[in-house]
């Protein structure tokens, strides 16, 4: 009564579509939902068909080209990192003495 169990080798990795990791699967798919409404906002507002699709092929291949630049210089979790790196303050001021009076009083009371 042997089993035989196929063992998926892939679990913890992270997604991956041709080339694109992780968010940026997502951004993709975002970019290319904006780009068909845009394209129906422009024909809708009377523009020539060519034009809308000449306009929607430049913004779709220049999204194409920044998603997957920013996948392969940031990968996975590098744009995270890069976005929370940037909103790390470079000193804290504080102009008073209270806080840090406080702090020592209330750390001694709980003890």
């Amino acid at each position: 009564m042997s089993s035989v169990y196929q063992i998926n080798k892939g679990v913890g990795r992270a997604i991956e579509f041709r080339g694109l990791k992780a968010q940026y699967i997502g951004f993709l798919a975002g970019g290319m939902v904006a780009l068909l409404l845009l394209f129906a906002v422009l024909y809708l507002c009377g523009l020539s068909l060519y034009l809308c699709i000449a306009v929607v092929g430049v913004l779709g291949i220049a999204l194409f080209m920044t998603v997957i630049r920013m996948s392969h210089k940031y990968g996975q979790y590098g744009l995270l990192k890069s976005n929370a790196k940037r909103i790390i303050p470079a000193a804290l001021c504080s102009r008073s003495r209270s806080l840090f009076t406080n702090l020592n009083s209330s750390v001694c009371q709980s003890r």
